[in-house]
């Protein structure tokens, strides 16, 4: 059921797009700068903290896997109807901010990597 879920994916949305919005005001960006990203990075611990200590039960888990899949489509239509160029020519910003958020996952893999259960190494 896809229901189950939503409320962990609904306060991440809104803790996520929250921080977005006070990142924007502490740059002087009346925007939203990474807000979904945020989301997206807290539902992963939030999931992860939850399957950990068994939390989660099965049809939260699948709604949860619903959700994501209806996301993906929706965010790449929105990045798609993004205006690239306006961003490019409104200086070093964009390039910062796109630099500064691959450098950052590049960090996150590295750490979830080395974070997985005992039955994932094998132990």
């Amino acid at each position: 059921m896809p229901i189950y879920g939503t409320a962990l994916l609904s306060l991440c949305l809104l803790t996520g797009l929250t921080v977005g919005r006070l990142i924007g005001a502490a740059l002087g960006v009346d925007a939203d700068i990474g807000g979904v990203g945020i989301a997206m990075i807290l539902l992963i611990i939030g999931c992860d903290s939850l399957q950990r200590r068994r939390l989660m039960k099965a049809p939260t888990e699948n709604g949860i896997v619903f959700w994501g899949q209806m996301y993906v489509p929706i965010v790449v239509a929105m990045a798609a109807s993004q205006n690239v160029l306006g961003a490019l020519s409104g200086g070093v910003m964009a390039i910062v901010a796109g630099l500064a958020a691959v450098a950052l996952s590049f960090v996150l893999v590295a750490v979830l990597a080395k974070g997985g259960s005992k039955e994932e190494k094998g132990s």
